[in-house]
């Protein structure tokens, strides 16, 4: 857990119902964190029925779950299961996932497809005689050319698909695994941020009894120019008025309630990316009025690093699980 949490925190600052929600995320935090990120690699391979198989997968962030599937030939009617299996464990993210096989031994038969290499052979005669090239034996290079050579489909068993997803399951793991170790470095990353918020935020009561003063002060100018008399008790109402329209208390709990959230939600189990996402929406609303009620050149630079934090957030939650 970072130590920086909990340095220089006054709880004296924020109401009971505060400081146990802040005891409870303290506590919470002590076990290993869940979150995910939605970058991710995993690969599996094994050999089975006179083949090597290799199932590769890879992972980039996105909105839902977007799946990029190539299979060979022999296990295209398996498409939909494999599709089913890959969302339901990945759950967001741009996935692309790569099975390719390879016959090590065994009979082979392989056939030429005679109608595409007699087309490629015409596109490639009639392309020469426009460049003017002399005639060659183009055969070495139509033997090249895709799905000319076809090797004969067979039947793919039951034991074989379950091989497979066994190999299917495993890649799954590694991309899983790949996840949560990134997910670490995202949650260091957003402690850090936090914890900045956090001190930025325990640093606003300082501002508080000034940011009166010079309220008070700019007042009573105001009235010396209009050269009126002023009734003290009057003047007091009126700027007690103002310091009430300008109170920021509810602003100040409000924020470290958020905060205390985001860290509840990161040590929760599942995907949490959106919900983060829409807890730091809320973080936004809290630090933007606190800036508009600043009246205060130190304190409005202390909201300004806020928002620099909570950018920095904000980016990483768009990779967040």
């Amino acid at each position: 857990m970072n130590n920086s949490i909990n340095q220089g925190l006054d709880f004296t600052l924020f109401p009971p119902k505060t400081v146990l929600i802040h005891v409870n995320f303290l506590l919470l935090l002590k076990e290993l964190a869940m979150l995910q990120s939605m970058t991710g690699y995993g690969k599996a391979f094994g050999t089975f029925f006179n083949k090597k198989v290799t199932v590769e997968m890879r992972a980039l962030n996105s909105k839902g779950i977007d799946i990029y599937l190539k299979l060979p030939g022999t296990y295209k009617s398996y498409e939909l299961p494999i599709r089913k299996q890959i969302g339901k464990e990945l759950e967001r993210g741009k996935i692309e996932c790569v099975i390719t096989e390879e016959v090590i031994g065994g009979d082979t038969k392989v056939s030429v497809n005679q109608e595409l290499a007699k087309a490629y052979f015409m596109q490639m005669k009639t392309l020469a005689d426009a460049v003017g090239e002399e005639p060659k034996d183009y055969v070495a290079s139509i033997m090249r050319m895709p799905e000319v050579l076809q090797t004969k489909e067979s039947e793919v068993t039951d034991e074989e698909w379950k091989e497979l997803q066994k190999l299917i399951v495993e890649a799954l793991k590694n991309i899983t695994q790949f996840r949560e170790e990134e997910g670490k470095s995202l949650v260091d990353d957003f402690n850090t941020s936090i914890d900045r918020i956090e001190n930025l935020l325990l640093e606003v009561p300082k501002y508080e009894e000034l940011r009166i003063e010079i309220i008070r002060e700019r007042m009573r100018k105001g009235l010396e120019k209009l050269q009126e008399n002023v009734d003290d008790n009057r003047f007091e109402q009126e700027l007690i008025y103002y310091i009430e329209k300008l109170d920021v208390s509810e602003e100040k709990t409000r924020l470290q309630h958020h905060l205390d959230y985001f860290r509840t939600t990161m040590a929760a189990e599942g995907a949490m990316g959106k919900k983060l996402g829409f807890i730091s929406q809320e973080i936004g609303r809290e630090i933007n009025t606190l800036g508009s009620k600043s009246y205060h050149a130190d304190l409005q630079k202390n909201v300004v690093e806020m928002k620099d934090y909570l950018e920095k957030i904000k980016e990483q939650v768009l990779n967040t699980l």
